[in-house]
């Protein structure tokens, strides 16, 4: 079965084709953060007018890298929300106009879905062990998640406030790295110590929730007692706080991924979402999963990470199998910005 998967939750336009939820048959995404490292964040509006720009010779050129046509896709898969509701909407009515003049299924995606789903591109679904705990880390997410089968989920920890990802893009702001902020600063973390700064970690006892304001906020305060002191940040100073930032992050989120494992019972755990594609998360993780037996499994490729339409297609198709009687009459997709998963 072929799907078709539409990605513009946010910043980055992207399709793809995906065969039985695994195997990625085309893929292509323009990106915006040329655009938006100018501002230093996304600006919504400018983020909608470049979908409207790029999707359909994103489009055009997916079936050309995949020698084929819509009349050879089975389903439509599109992300629904949350996200940015002008960027969204581009998606959504691309789909829903599709789906209209070649009749065929719409599968409305929960942005966070696709990013659990994004593990099953390139693997076999036989080597997934139901339950599952998965930790998805990403610019507006943090959630610890109970996966028990496809489709059922429980949720068990989430973001009070500031997540991972936008954690990271803060920071960088501040630091004056640009954006995005997560691959920004862990190139300067390479030539940092992450023990020179002292950083808090909020590791709110009793629950699996998240909290990196406090962090971010402190950053800032030891930013401006530094340019008080010295008049601007040195580049050794840039990479210390970067590595020693970096290093909070991964610690309250491998510890806390590990202690939910421990306390769920389950031996496979995934890390989704844009800040998985981080290496030192990556590491820390493999390290943790094999000292406590735990079978860890992140996107095979760091492109499956980021916000991509291959993963929203592999949602799509799980979805569709298990009830594809909701799927065979058309109706028009509305974006939902708010969308809840549970």
């Amino acid at each position: 079965m072929r799907i078709l998967g539409i990605e513009t939750s946010c910043d980055d336009t992207s399709l793809a084709i995906v065969e039985h939820g695994r195997n990625v048959l085309a893929h292509v995404t323009a990106s915006q953060v040329k655009i938006h490292n100018k501002t230093g964040g996304i600006v919504p509006e400018i983020a909608a007018r470049e979908h409207v720009t790029h999707i359909l010779p994103v489009f055009e050129r997916l079936f050309q890298e995949a020698n084929l046509s819509i009349h050879d896709i089975d389903a439509i898969a599109v992300t629904k929300g949350p996200g940015l509701v002008s960027s969204l909407l581009v998606g959504t009515l691309l789909a829903s106009t599709l789906g209209m003049l070649y009749q065929k299924p719409l599968i409305p995606v929960h942005h966070i879905e696709g990013h659990i789903y994004g593990n099953w591109l390139e693997r076999d679904p036989r080597t997934f062990h139901f339950p599952l705990l998965i930790l998805t880390a990403s610019g507006g997410h943090n959630d610890l998640i109970v996966m028990k089968n496809h489709g059922v989920y429980t949720s068990i920890g989430h973001t009070r406030d500031d997540a991972a990802g936008e954690a990271f893009d803060k920071v960088a702001r501040i630091l004056g790295l640009g954006y995005p902020g997560g691959p920004a600063i862990a190139q300067k973390a390479l030539h940092g110590d992450p023990q020179k700064i002292p950083l808090p970690r909020a590791w709110l006892p009793g629950t699996f929730d998240f909290s990196f304001s406090g962090l971010k906020s402190e950053v800032l305060r030891i930013v401006e007692k530094e340019v008080k002191k010295h008049r601007k940040l040195s580049s050794a100073f840039i990479a210390h706080l970067a590595a020693s930032f970096q290093e909070s992050i991964i610690d309250v989120l491998s510890t806390k991924l590990v202690q939910a494992a421990l306390a769920y019972r389950v031996q496979e755990v995934h890390l989704a979402g844009g800040v998985s594609a981080n290496q030192s998360l990556r590491q820390r993780m493999e390290e943790k999963a094999e000292q406590h037996g735990l079978t860890l499994k992140y996107p095979v490729r760091i492109v499956y990470s980021t916000d991509n339409g291959a993963m929203i297609a592999a949602a799509g198709y799980f979805l569709y199998k298990k009830h594809w009687e909701k799927y065979q009459k058309w109706s028009n997709i509305l974006p939902d910005p708010n969308l809840s998963l549970l």
